[in-house]
């Protein structure tokens, strides 16, 4: 790699990433280099790998707006599953033991109060005992983290795991009214349709104000 690229990528880590990761972060990726690029806003997922057969280099995206502590996990995330197929191929699960066992081993190192405050921590390390798909999934580590969240400064969000049943609130302008806890989500009914859905109950909410 030529060294205007060094630069960028160590560029990057100083500015996404808390100070004492980011040799951490560089030398993963002088390791073994991929294309690294900052991506804009995706609702759906925060970073993304996809193993390309027909690509020499691979490819790791991050979204653009993560906060440090949640840029950092989702970096070493993505690094996890491009190792993990580089070392088993592409017929094995995304997020399968060799996956969790290769997060596992990259996040390691950094789980130090040096890099992470001490409320994102513990259920940090809780969480990679065994790492799930996103740590969205994981509603105590996902709430630590969203505090840090620059638009959260200013702002307490209700989650819906947090109100009880009955309760009606408004996700991105339409009304709910929490009906029943599932294994992982939680059935509400849309109050203009009628209609029944299942939602995370990590879902940032705003309460109605008749539930006063």
């Amino acid at each position: 790699m030529e060294n205007n690229t060094k630069l960028e990528i160590l560029s990057i880590f100083k500015k996404k990433v808390p100070e004492n990761a980011v040799q951490y972060c560089w030398d993963l990726w002088a390791e073994d280099p991929f294309h690294f690029y900052i991506s804009r806003s995706r609702q759906t997922k925060l970073g993304d790998f996809r193993y390309r057969t027909d690509q020499k280099i691979q490819k790791i995206t991050i979204n653009h707006d993560l906060n440090p502590y949640q840029f950092l996990i989702t970096y070493i995330h993505e690094v996890a599953h491009y190792r993990t197929f580089k070392l088993f191929g592409i017929k094995i699960k995304p997020h399968g033991v060799e996956w969790k066992r290769q997060f596992q081993l990259l996040l390691d190192p950094l789980l130090s109060d040096l890099i992470f405050p001490k409320d994102i921590l513990l259920p940090l390390k809780r969480h990679m005992l065994n790492p799930k798909a996103s740590t969205g999934a994981d509603f105590w580590l996902s709430k630590e983290l969203r505090k840090y969240d620059q638009k959260n400064t200013d702002f307490n969000p209700t989650y819906l795991n947090e109100v009880s049943i009955g309760t009606i609130f408004e996700i991105k302008g339409r009304q709910f009214k929490k009906v029943q806890p599932r294994r992982t989500r939680i059935l509400c009914e849309e109050i203009t349709s009628g209609r029944q859905f299942l939602i995370s109950g990590n879902a940032e909410i705003k309460i109605e104000q008749n539930n006063a």
